[in-house]
């Protein structure tokens, strides 16, 4: 991947489709749902992009994209998309792609056995959790032995926080636990693991000012501004991004619920130093990433 000739880095982007074959009973509802939240009519029609298409799509933009899929198995019975594929078809297209993983943290030694082999023979960089969809809490003690494996292997936590378009408007929520996704709760994680980059994706609504509150009180600690349009964004996160956190800032879009055209498109309305956009758009990821 050659940094100087990308525009930007977009540090969330899903692999949404599931492995094995058709999708199971029940994905198209909640894809259909998603579509309906994020008003992206290609959900709602079965037509999400591959990861191979999303390199495509990200590569003519000049756009580097992080991926990951979500290993949220056990609270919602889909199968999740297979990290190894993920990062083989990453590693095709590594001109463009940058590879995380996603492991339920409640798989224990298993979990923590797959993300060092993931590390050390696939190249991944990351680990995506989602509070909510995995139905955990980040700072319990259950996760810890996967944690510790992402910490010995040098790679980075990224967690969702704040509110979720997962299961929203379906009956119950889908059974979604909006409580997990509390942001204070990641500050345990950021004590226990201080040498390993955690960070806070999406600007957290309703718990905005306790994620800004962790990554500017933990060196370890940043923020992606993915999930949400930037027209949306509350002021007290734009002003912290153009001030103390402009360096832990990072550009996320949240593909392909959001597309990248949109969220740069609204990104060009905030009212940010021109030094500062930059820093948020590619310069604070290359150095999380260690391009």
């Amino acid at each position: 991947m050659n940094i100087d000739d990308l525009i930007a880095i977009d540090f969330h982007t899903h692999a949404e489709e599931p492995c094995c074959g058709p999708r199971d009973d029940g994905y198209d509802d909640f894809q259909a749902a998603m579509a309906k939240y994020f008003k992206n009519p290609a959900g709602a029609q079965g037509m999400l992009p591959s990861v191979q298409q999303t390199a495509e799509y990200f590569r003519e933009r000049r756009i580097g994209a992080v991926i990951f899929p979500v290993d949220s198995e056990r609270e919602t019975g889909f199968r999740r998309y297979s990290n190894e594929e993920v990062a083989q078809i990453a590693a095709e297209n590594d001109d463009i792609l940058i590879p995380f993983a996603s492991i339920d943290p409640a798989k224990g030694k298993a979990g923590a056995r797959e993300a060092r082999r993931l590390v050390r023979e696939f190249g991944v960089k990351g680990f995506k959790f989602h509070p909510t969809l995995q139905g955990f809490w980040p700072n319990d003690r259950m996760a810890y032995p996967l944690y510790e494996a992402i910490a010995d292997e040098g790679a980075i936590m990224l967690f969702h926080t704040g509110q979720t378009g997962v299961g929203s408007g379906m009956r119950g929520g889908m059974g979604m636990r909006l409580k997990y996704s509390n942001p204070v709760h990641i500050d345990d994680v950021a004590v226990d693991f201080p040498d390993t980059p955690i960070v806070l994706a999406h600007p957290s609504f309703p718990w905005t000012e306790e994620g800004l509150m962790v990554a500017q009180h933990k060196p370890n600690v940043y923020i992606d501004m993915s999930g949400w349009s930037p027209k949306y964004f509350p002021p007290i996160f734009v002003h912290y991004a153009n001030s103390i956190l402009k360096k832990k800032m990072l550009f996320g879009s949240d593909w392909p619920a959001i597309t990248p055209d949109r969220w740069l498109s609204d990104f060009d309305g905030l009212d940010l130093k021109e030094e500062v956009k930059p820093l948020i758009l590619k310069e604070n990821a290359r150095r999380l990433l260690k391009m």
